[in-house]
Order: structure tokens, then C-alpha cells, then sequence
């Protein structure tokens, strides 16, 4: 490229990480890309960054943490940009596409509490920070009895409102921890048969124009085809579910090999019930295991959880 390759994203710390992880990884595929110039980093903000005072359900969804950065592609004023993947919508806009999905990271949510205490350890009415649906319902449907705050922010900004006292814990991704060398905060890393991780968790994705050959082959390298598999599997399941935004939803796929795995779940915001389903398959049929869960999942929740 005569002109430097424009990378946009979030100027949030995390976001800034993931972008800086993601131009190492260029780097060592391109190494003129690492000539001063050649790559120049635009910072976008979205109105997910913008509003901070309603939970993200309230006022739209995750995909405002991607609007303005997508819209800022399709115009032409960035050649790719750098997301977490779990805040893309569903389906994107017709003229991206996600071109690459590196390896992806630790899945799994942590616990970061003031004192070192673990959710079973926690004491009766624990106030506990989450700006997460998904969160809210599996923390109430193990701990009835905690107060569930909404906490919004970048990662020391709610470090900061838990040691001022605001709450007594509160539940992060492990991966957003370790990308800022803050893994030494979790207090526990949750098992997933109590906090399944979002659709996407962990994983970074790339998007482009998806006319754009020249982007496209430059971040080919960086693909890997597994992960890929996984979250498209995962967000498969999503679709075929097509819940609205305040439907509190999980899911993770993992591969063994040529196998694929896949577990889904559903919940009712208090907590107060739950449908879980797995499916296993050929990891080459990613996408349909996935639609195929969503579709049992639908099936067996019926009315109440807020699908219809």
C-alpha cells in the first residue's frame, strides 16, 4: 500500500491493547509494516464509549461499541478495524465482513473481588458489579441473594468504584485482565457450568471491506481457522435464536481434533430458570451444529424468555 494502512478502533485501554496485539501480529507476517508510518492507528469513538449511564440493553445493544467504527469503513476513512468480537452484532452491515479471526484467548469469566473472597465465599447480599445480562442471570440463579449493580467503564474504572466501596466484587473477562496485565486481580476464574462465557468471548475480530482483496489477503495470515470454526458456530447459534438484546444468552464451542462441541444457554434475567443444550459434530459443519442448537434452544424455551 503507497499510503499508510489506517487501523480503526476504540481509544479505550483494552481496545488500544488488542489493537497494538493485533499490528504485532502484522508485523511479524509483513515486516515492512513495521517502518515508521506504514500503519497509523485511528481512534474512534463509539456511542457505547459515549454513554455510560444506561446499561448498553437499554439503549441499543453491544454493536454500539462498533457503529461509528463500521460506518467510519464503509466510508473509506479506515482500511480495517480492530474489535472483541462478542461486541459485533449478529449480522453485519452488507458491504464487511469479518476477514480475520485470530487465535482466540481465554474464554472464561473471573471473579475480582475487594476481599479475596470467592463467589460460594462471598456473604449473604453481596453487592456485585455487572453491566452484563448474561452475568446478572447466572450469578442470581447460583446466588439468589447477592444485589446485582450495574457497573459500566474501562477495566480501572471499576477497579476503582470497587475499592471506593461501590461493590463487594464484580465479574470481568479473564482475557480483557490478562491483555492489560491485570490477571493477577481475578480473585477466582469461574468454571463454566456457572458463568458460560458470551458468544465470541475471548476472541479478536478482524473486519474490512468485503471488496477489499488487497486487506483481506494482507490479514490472511493472521487467520486461525479453528478459533474461527468456534465463534462462528457460537454465533451461529445466536442467530438462529435471534433474541432480543434484553434476552440474557451464553454459549461456547471448543474443538478437539476434527470435533466440535458446542453448549448454549438461555436464561430468564432473575435467574429463576434456565435451558441448556450441547451438540457435538464435525468440525467442518461448525456453522450448522450451531444453527441446530439455536433451533433446540428455541424449541425448549417456549414462552418466558423473552425470544419471541
Amino acid at each position: 500500500m503507497r499510503r499508510p494502512l489506517r487501523i480503526g478502533t476504540r481509544g479505550s485501554p483494552m481496545a488500544l491493547r488488542q489493537t497494538a496485539l493485533v499490528c504485532e501480529l502484522l508485523v511479524a507476517a509483513h515486516p515492512e509494516l513495521g517502518v515508521a508510518g506504514a500503519v497509523e492507528i485511528v481512534t474512534i469513538r463509539t456511542s457505547g464509549d459515549r454513554i455510560q449511564n444506561r446499561l448498553l440493553a437499554e439503549v441499543g445493544g453491544k454493536g454500539l461499541f462498533a457503529k461509528e467504527i463500521e460506518e467510519a469503513l464503509i466510508a473509506g476513512h479506515v482500511d480495517l478495524a480492530v474489535h472483541s468480537l462478542k461486541d459485533l452484532e449478529t449480522w453485519l452491515p452488507d458491504d464487511l465482513i469479518i476477514a480475520c479471526i485470530p487465535p482466540r484467548d481465554d474464554p472464561r469469566d473471573a471473579l475480582v473481588s475487594a476481599s479475596g473472597a470467592t463467589l460460594a465465599s462471598l456473604p449473604p447480599g453481596a453487592k456485585v458489579g455487572t453491566a452484563s445480562l448474561r452475568r446478572r442471570a447466572q450469578l442470581l440463579r447460583h446466588r439468589p441473594d447477592f444485589a446485582i449493580l450495574p457497573i459500566r467503564g474501562n477495566v480501572n474504572t471499576r477497579l476503582g468504584k470497587m475499592r471506593a466501596g461501590e461493590v463487594d466484587a464484580m465479574v470481568l473477562a479473564l482475557c480483557g485482565l490478562q491483555r492489560l496485565d491485570f490477571a493477577g486481580y481475578a480473585t477466582e476464574i469461574l468454571p463454566r457450568d456457572v458463568m458460560l462465557p458470551a458468544v465470541g468471548q475471548g476472541a479478536l475480530a478482524i473486519e474490512c471491506r468485503a471488496a477489499d482483496e488487497t486487506v483481506r489477503q494482507l490479514v490472511s495470515p493472521l487467520h486461525d481457522s479453528v478459533s474461527a470454526a468456534c465463534v462462528n458456530a457460537e454465533r451461529a447459534m445466536l442467530a438462529a435464536l435471534d433474541g432480543s438484546c434484553r434476552t440474557p444468552i451464553a454459549g461456547f464451542a471448543e474443538a478437539d481434533g476434527g470435533w466440535l462441541t458446542i453448549e448454549g444457554l438461555l436464561l430468564r434475567s432473575d435467574g429463576s430458570g434456565e435451558v441448556r443444550e450441547r451438540l457435538e459434530g464435525a468440525l467442518g459443519d461448525a456453522d450448522t451444529i450451531g444453527t441446530e442448537l439455536g433451533k433446540a434452544l428455541r424449541a425448549r424455551a417456549g414462552a418466558g424468555f423473552g425470544l419471541d
